[in-house]
């Protein structure tokens, strides 16, 4: 099982960023996938989640301003950023449980400054 996020970079505030979630090594259809993201100093969050029939949540923070979508036969989660803060910024993870255990990929870096 394998997952690399990538698609971070540096955008100023209210700009936006697409992250991408490239998964391998399992059925990416039947797993929810998450977006979580971590800042320096504190606890890994979770952002949103999207389940295999396509059923979407979100961090409270998030709503109306992140979209998390999947491209199934590419076989990519992505998660849409619009109107970005500063407290978005922070290395973002995708993360699935497959066979009851959570695989997380390398983090992409956001930074969120003018």
């Amino acid at each position: 099982v394998q997952l690399q996020a990538s698609g971070g970079g540096l955008v100023q505030p209210g700009g936006s960023l697409r992250l991408s979630c490239a998964a391998s090594g399992f059925t990416l259809e039947d797993y929810t996938i998450g977006w979580f993201r971590q800042a320096p100093g504190k606890e890994r969050e979770l952002v949103a989640t999207i389940t295999p029939d396509g059923t979407t949540t979100y961090v409270d923070s998030t709503k109306g301003r992140f979209i998390i979508s999947r491209d199934n036969r590419r076989r990519l989660v992505y998660l849409q950023m619009n109107s970005l803060r500063p407290e978005d910024a922070g290395v973002y993870f995708c993360k699935v449980k497959w066979r009851g255990l959570d695989w997380w990929g390398q983090g992409t870096q956001v930074t969120v400054s003018s």
